[in-house]
């Protein structure tokens, strides 16, 4: 169920005027949508189970969801078919659609959470009026009018847990607000890290440019200590981040942060092996053999891509005839929209004189058309940030698309970890010291002359479970109930 307000844009602070928020079923500015038909399982409280105590409500802050493809909202969509059975009822506040400025929009993605789910949507200002007044950024646009509908809710209802689940970092300045206001604990959800000082350490241009980034940790140095002090609860994608925020506050215990990857969909998968994408990037039953990446690029990835593409020049040196008919591809490089979509995987392969085997689509694609890419790849490639605190959840449909796999990433990186336990890929490992031209050739041994690529890796689904999202999820409602003091179900 979902309620899609029509009130006057939100504000920016300093300003007058209703902001986006939820109204009675019978407003007539409320737009209710029927429920979908879905094939995913769901669990359904009557009333009275939902007055009981046996269920408590947690209100879900995700800026980014559904239709919008965005990958901060990849571990609420997925955990939604499965609080219910946790006994969680949840509630997501999120912006409309419209607020999301060059947001690619998916509405296949609607159909993977159960339709009775309450999704209120809180409108900003829209990015059209903002621009020529020389900035855009969603949390300057859209931040009062998620606070405004958050507090409407908050002050009609009893919520026993508000999470929050975003890179929008500036959102977590709502739970202590709303801690002291209605007296709702909250649990944060680390992406990324609040405060990263990985760019000013390795002198590489941050994404949206120097002078933005600035202005970013300049808020989060002044609001992540105490947002940090209150919380009821913190998981992290990366095992890093919490001995990362104990040397950061000496008060901070590191066990308070549970390390929490966001696990991944076998629906998802499901549904991409029946899914066609948009434009097919890559090619199906051309004689070619094609390997590809699906995930963002960037100037943290290019000691990885360096290093691949190396192995690869390496490769086609030894034996041209079969090298030449592979075909690298790298898909959805850039955050950035439409044309604005710049490249960094190309810049590297011409320089190596490799371009003619590497193609790069940098534009972002539909989350499905990724997997579908992926699951009918000859091989995948998982290709990680020299930053070591980086962990990308994406291994999680990388190693459940069952096909051969090579995982480039840092050493410290937990993906090797999670990979090894579930008994796939080729697995190689490299740090801020590694000689680039001895891991291009073991790349180059392993991978293309041996040909891992073309060993598909056979792991036990007992392999795979601890990685599914209903698993993971179950660690949530963990750290959920230890937030509002219930029972535990069991170790996280």
């Amino acid at each position: 169920m979902e309620h899609a307000t029509n009130l006057p844009f939100g504000l920016l602070p300093g300003h007058s005027a209703a902001a986006g928020f939820e109204k009675p079923a019978d407003d007539p500015r409320c737009v209710w949508r029927a429920p979908r038909a879905r094939t995913v399982p769901m669990a359904v409280f009557a009333a009275d189970e939902l007055t009981s105590h046996k269920v408590k409500k947690v209100l879900v802050v995700s800026p980014h969801f559904p239709p919008i493809n965005a990958p901060d909202m990849q571990r609420v969509r997925m955990a939604l078919p499965h609080l219910r059975s946790l006994g969680w009822e949840p509630t997501v506040l999120a912006l409309d659609p419209a607020s999301i400025e060059g947001g690619v929009r998916e509405p296949l993605l609607e159909t993977t959470y159960p339709a009775n789910v309450r999704i209120v949507r809180a409108r900003g200002i829209s990015p059209a009026l903002t621009r020529r007044f020389g900035f855009g950024g969603l949390w300057l646009r859209c931040g009062r009018a998620l606070r405004v509908a958050g507090e409407s809710l908050l002050r009609g209802e009893r919520f026993d847990l508000a999470f929050f689940s975003t890179t929008q970092f500036d959102a977590f300045a709502l739970g202590p607000r709303w801690q002291r206001k209605f007296g709702v604990r909250y649990v944060f959800d680390y992406q990324d890290p609040w405060i990263n000082p990985y760019y000013a350490r390795t002198r590489t241009r941050p994404p949206g440019g120097k002078l933005k980034f600035a202005f970013a940790q300049f808020r989060a140095r002044r609001h992540e200590p105490g947002t940090l002090r209150d919380a009821s609860g913190i998981v992290a994608v990366s095992d890093a981040y919490g001995p990362m925020l104990a040397q950061r506050y000496p008060w901070f215990d590191a066990t308070r942060v549970v390390f929490l990857p966001f696990g991944a969909a076998d629906g998802d998968l499901q549904i991409a092996r029946q899914h066609t994408p948009t434009s097919l990037l890559v090619p199906r039953a051309d004689g070619l053999i094609h390997h590809v990446y699906a995930g963002r690029g960037g100037s943290d990835l290019a000691p990885a891509v360096t290093m691949l593409l190396q192995g690869f020049k390496r490769y086609l040196n030894s034996d041209p005839a079969a090298a030449g008919r592979l075909r690298l591809h790298f898909i959805g490089t850039s955050y950035a929209p439409g044309a604005a979509a710049a490249e960094s995987i190309m810049p590297i392969a011409r320089a190596l004189g490799v371009d003619a085997f590497v193609q790069e689509h940098p534009t972002r694609v539909p989350y499905f058309d990724a997997l579908s890419y992926l699951i009918n790849a000859d091989a995948i490639l998982a290709l990680g940030s020299q930053d070591a605190t980086y962990s990308a959840s994406k291994i999680f449909p990388y190693l459940l698309a069952r096909r051969p796999l090579l995982i480039l990433f840092h050493h410290c990186s937990a993906v090797h970890s999670i990979a090894e336990s579930a008994g796939a890929g080729l697995r190689i490992a490299f740090g801020h010291d590694t000689d680039v031209e001895q891991t291009a050739a073991h790349i180059f041994e392993r991978w293309f002359k041996d040909g891992a690529w073309r060993r598909v890796p056979v792991a036990a689904p007992a392999q795979l479970e601890p990685f599914t999202a209903e698993a993971m999820t179950a660690k949530l409602g963990v750290v959920f109930d230890n937030a509002v003091g219930s029972v535990r179900r069991g170790a996280v």
